[in-house]
């Protein structure tokens, strides 16, 4: 039965029916897991900014549209270009992994809720407190 409320216990499915939790070895494991889970988000979230701000630099050459965009119907083509095909694979995975994360924590379990908020902190200090 899934919890409703915050709880503290070793006994955790995450995810999946076969992802249980029954000893304090397993539950640390799955803690240590979504922590180094959180991390690497944070890890990737500054990877795929760092690549935007890169590839918009290069970019810039492009012209910018002046008219209102009812004009433009029918005459352009989105450009296709391997930058914003990564870029949007690059978000695509980051948005999974947001979204599990997000699932995670929606098991309830206390545990689990501060092993991904210490790690998404965690891979901010490492990864992001640079960007500012």
């Amino acid at each position: 039965m899934m919890h409703m409320t915050i709880y503290w216990g070793k006994k955790v499915i995450l995810f999946v029916d076969w992802w249980r939790t029954k000893t304090w070895t397993s539950y640390l494991l799955t803690l240590l897991a979504c922590f180094l889970f959180s991390a690497f988000y944070q890890y990737m979230e500054g990877h795929r900014l760092r690549f935007k701000s890169s590839t918009s630099k290069t970019s810039s050459t492009m012209p910018s549209i002046t008219a209102p965009l009812l004009s433009k119907i029918g005459r352009t083509r989105p450009v296709i270009s391997p930058a914003r095909l990564a870029a949007s694979l690059l978000f695509g995975a980051n948005t999974v992994i947001g979204y599990l994360l997000m699932l995670a924590i929606m098991s309830c379990n206390g545990g689990v809720f501060l092993a991904i908020v210490l790690g998404l902190s965690f891979g901010h200090y490492l990864f992001r407190s640079g960007d500012e």
